[in-house]
């Protein structure tokens, strides 16, 4: 049998095949490319993945939209890998299908320079990927609307999808789209129980591939040894105890990537910088338009305005000759032409030296006294911020979070024991690092660099009385 196209009747449940640098071939439910060919999706590929770090590892030129679709395939995947070695789990094509969406749809809220914008302008970016879902399943349906039914999925299963998006966070089970005993489902796309979900196992393999940083973890090997057991009452995703240096090498490889990428000393500040440019051009993009225009911070309301608003706000903003944006320009001016603000010093902080950071610092600029005589300090002159550094879980072991299973007894899982724990495991998992820059960027470059170099022996005076250390 045909379609009036001619075509097979089957053709449009034939997967379609991405090919990408991380994963290799990947076959996608045609459901799912549906969702990837409209307006609210497609946004994701004027979304840079790393923000403003872009413009400190030259590689890193990654959008959201290739992270999603990779997210997508590793969910089907895992679930597969259950599926097929744990049939007992009763786990539908239903489900497989659902969790596939919620992989694809989980980061369609982000807004320009990624989570810079999270918490400046939108609360979570996983309230505003549900608002972007619910419009692109009401675009469907208005193209077709048995678009869902098609496919074999409800309401009832939309419920299901974005829940799975913000992950099950309670310990007693009020969730709707699945009982109780599908719970290791919730645990796949946003694990919010130890942090192992396949969200993770995506961009740490493709963002240092675009870094080049080396990836220790290898998420492949951890699929393989994937398995869901009861523990405590209810099913978890469990691992192999064998893998245990493996799950602490993803944990590793998350604190190495904040180091030295995501929390990067000028990575950090030119996100910074957009992050204001953005407050400061929060009004009319345009010279000439009401003031009763969308500002980007209303844009927030609809899904049909959020979809416009992507990483090419910048270029707006740049080419824009309002008066009202000159601020904001020339904070993206300054980005441009590198003329950003000078890095002082870091220093690690502990638990009694964390209050009255700048009070201290102002103390320590008005006390110190420059060796060359031609040079002033002024405390108004320095910025400081405190930069939080952790495998997963604040202070917490996270791999303490993990449960693990014998090759003797493959249903039963539990936490490893202190004994199978590598040895070499650092004492804290976390730490804070305070960061003192230099905000003054233009006048003489010989000016500035004495005055610098004055600070940077100033920082190491405050470093000595306020941490006992250089």
């Amino acid at each position: 049998k045909t379609t009036s196209l001619g075509l097979p009747c089957n053709y449009y449940l034939i997967p379609v095949i991405f090919n990408d640098p991380i994963h290799g071939h990947m076959e996608l439910h045609p459901l799912l490319v549906k969702i990837i060919d409209t307006p609210q999706f497609q946004r994701l590929r004027h979304i840079k993945q790393l923000g403003g770090i872009y413009l400190v590892y030259p590689g890193a030129s990654h959008n959201r939209f290739e992270h999603s679709l990779g997210v997508a395939y590793l969910a089907g995947c895992l679930v597969k890998i259950l599926h097929d070695n744990q049939p007992e789990l009763n786990i539908t094509k239903h489900d497989f299908l659902c969790v596939q969406i919620a992989g694809l749809c989980h980061d369609l809220g982000h807004g320009p320079i990624s989570h810079s914008f999270d918490g400046r302008v939108i609360p979570k970016h996983e309230q505003m990927s549900i608002l972007m879902f619910d419009d692109i399943v009401k675009s469907l349906k208005a193209e077709n609307e048995d678009v869902l039914k098609e496919h074999g999925l409800d309401d009832k299963d939309v419920t299901f999808i974005k829940e799975l998006i913000e992950g099950a966070t309670t310990s007693e089970w009020t969730y709707k789209g699945r009982d109780e005993d599908k719970s290791f489902l919730y645990e796949i796309v946003a694990n919010k129980q130890n942090g192992i979900d396949v969200d993770k196992w995506d961009y740490f393999a493709r963002d240092c591939h675009h870094l080049g940083i080396r990836n220790s973890f290898d998420h492949q090997r951890l699929l393989k040894f994937a398995r869901v057991c009861e523990v405590k009452g209810r099913n978890h995703i469990c691992f192999r105890d064998k893998e245990a240096d493996n799950v602490y090498d993803m944990f590793r490889t998350r604190y190495t990537l904040h180091r030295q990428a995501y929390q990067h000393k000028m990575g950090y500040i030119i996100d910074t910088m957009f992050a204001e440019a953005l407050i400061r051009a929060d009004r009319d993009l345009h010279e000439g338009k009401p003031e009763d225009m969308l500002k980007i911070s209303e844009a927030i309301k609809t899904a049909e305005d959020y979809s416009k608003l992507t990483d090419e706000i910048f270029k707006q903003i740049s080419s824009s000759t309002a008066d009202n944006l000159k601020e904001a320009r020339d904070i993206l001016n300054k980005i441009v032409r590198r003329k950003l603000p000078k890095f002082v010093g870091e220093a690690r902080l502990t638990e009694n030296s964390m209050s009255k950071l700048t009070e201290t610092w102002k103390a320590a600029v008005h006390k110190y006294e420059p060796a060359d005589p031609t040079v002033s300090l002024s405390a108004d002159d320095f910025s400081i911020y405190v930069v939080d550094l952790d495998h997963g879980m604040k202070d917490k072991n996270p791999i303490e979070k993990v449960y693990f299973y014998s090759k003797r007894k493959p249903n039963e899982a539990s936490p490893i024991k202190d004994y199978q724990v590598p040895s070499f495991l650092p004492q804290r998992f976390n730490e804070e690092l305070v960061r003192v820059y230099y905000k003054t960027t233009d006048g003489n470059k010989e000016e500035l660099k004495k005055k610098v170099e004055e600070a940077e022996k100033c920082f190491q005076d405050w470093c000595k009385s306020k941490f006992g250390c250089h």
